[in-house]
């Protein structure tokens, strides 16, 4: 079982759902690794590429930043949190939830409603009563990360789909039963990684309330659509991450491989930002010259291949 106060870093707001929603901590755990692993696929490529360190603050510096890197692991983790939750309360893991019976609706022709619909609802509740319970200050820096939680979790509400399976003779699709279900987590990761493409840079404006002074955020440029719950925010611009940077979490670009072939970010020119690259050959062992076998195997020889590797100088 986990013990809620002995998980460090967290706000009083955050102990007190720990221990009320105790059973489901395993799974909010879950949801930020998934995050933080999708986080790590979608910028593989890129000068920043999600890099963790063994300490409590995960990222590093970067988050301290109200940067657009800032706003998609903020993003792709409250979307990993709601994610995994709601997975876990459809497969039965927790008593407190289940499936969702409330957004059902009429069926449509040839199927009807079965399965378990999954409770994105709840699992949105979870996330924003946990990730949010920080973000209670009335500064820019809150009111931007609880835009980009939102963001993560509207996310995957935008890409449920209906799901369904057949029944009837020889597999025949006689009748189906179809019930909502969550994407791969992928797919939320692809998007949110276009709206990391689109973000909307804001800026900070004050403004006096009865409870003090309150900074909000408005878009910086007049002529483009202000953004909506589902875009992404930020307010200060990013380092290039082309050398290291204590103070930015920057670990550079140095010994990153690089694609030679490529004129995009993972490019070897763009990645080394002009410093240059190495190449040395790898020997790798690959299966190959595969056969099959009738029925039902394959067999392979095993075959050493030499491939260039490319890394930044």
């Amino acid at each position: 079982p986990i013990l809620c106060g002995s998980i460090p870093g967290l706000v009083p707001k955050q102990l007190r759902f720990c221990r009320n929603y105790v059973e489901i901590m395993p799974s909010v755990a879950e949801g930020v690794k998934i995050g933080i692993q999708e986080c790590q696929h979608q910028f593989r490529g890129r000068r920043w590429n999600c890099t963790t360190i063994n300490d409590k603050a995960i990222f590093g510096p970067v988050l301290d930043k109200a940067t657009r890197e800032s706003a998609f692991v903020h993003a792709i983790a409250s979307a990993g949190v709601a994610f995994a939750v709601t997975r876990s309360c459809a497969e039965g893991s927790a008593t407190i939830c289940g499936c969702d019976t409330r957004h059902k609706g009429p069926p449509g022709e040839g199927w009807k409603w079965g399965g378990c619909s999954e409770d994105v609802e709840f699992g949105s509740m979870v996330s924003r009563e946990f990730a949010d319970a920080r973000e209670n200050r009335p500064d820019a820096r809150s009111a931007m990360n609880r835009h980009n939680n939102e963001a993560g979790r509207t996310s995957l509400n935008d890409n449920m789909f209906l799901k369904c399976k057949c029944h009837g003779l020889s597999g025949s699709c006689e009748v189906k039963t179809c019930w909502w279900s969550q994407p791969d987590f992928r797919v939320i990761g692809d998007y949110m990684k276009d709206k990391y493409d689109s973000a909307s840079e804001m800026v900070v404006e004050k403004h006096k309330e009865s409870r003090g002074w309150v900074e909000t955020l408005r878009s910086k440029y007049n002529f483009f659509k202000p953004p909506t719950e589902r875009d992404l925010v930020y307010y200060e611009s990013s380092p290039n991450f082309c050398e290291p940077n204590p103070e930015t979490g920057s670990f550079g670009t140095r010994d990153r491989s690089c694609n030679l072939t490529s004129h995009g970010i993972d490019g070897c020119d763009l990645l080394c930002c002009g410093r240059g690259h190495n190449t040395q050959t790898e020997k790798r062992k690959e299966k190959c010259h595969c056969i099959f076998h009738w029925c039902c195997y394959v067999s392979c020889q095993e075959c050493v291949r030499v491939y260039d590797v490319h890394t930044c100088k």
